[in-house]
């Protein structure tokens, strides 16, 4: 029996869609709709009722209380571990955090983009002292506005 499966990756924002329990796009919820991607085609959709038209049988939504990122975020930037020591560098605009509670190097919370010589990368909270080094824009909530800049700075 086909069955799909959204597995929640960020609560209430982005799925790993899976048919047969093989992988088949992602699905992302973009301030007022949600967004399927693959390799073959980008869709929108206003609800959860149109992804299910598009597919054409019932999606199984993770429930998302059983993923609980908000452990991971902070203010409102993920992360990727449960932050320790976490803090909010004003002057800079960076919500910093350590991964373990003795820990000394400090990571930013959040999607970036940085430029190293051979051009932009993206990354995922990065150390502190690489954003300090290196030209960067961000923190980004989510890996599609950080996918949008990127390709804003590489196409100028």
């Amino acid at each position: 029996m086909t069955t799909l499966k959204a597995k929640c990756i960020l609560k209430n924002k982005f799925w790993i869609v899976e048919k047969d329990k093989e992988r088949i796009g992602t699905l992302s919820w973009d301030e007022d709709r949600y967004v399927f991607s693959n390799t073959e085609e980008t869709s929108f959709f206003n609800n959860k009722s149109e992804v299910k038209k598009k597919f054409g049988i019932e999606i199984h939504w993770d429930d998302p209380e059983i993923v609980n990122n908000t452990d991971k975020d902070i203010h409102g930037y993920p992360t990727s571990v449960v932050p320790y020591n976490s803090m909010y560098d004003v002057q800079r605009k960076l919500p910093l955090f350590t991964k373990s509670q003795k820990s000394k190097s400090l990571y930013a919370a959040g999607y970036y983009i940085i430029r190293f010589e051979a051009g932009w990368v993206k990354s995922f909270c990065p150390k502190l002292i690489t954003v300090e080094r290196y030209e960067f824009k961000g923190p980004f909530k989510t890996s599609i506005e950080m996918k949008q800049e990127l390709s804003l700075a590489n196409a100028s």
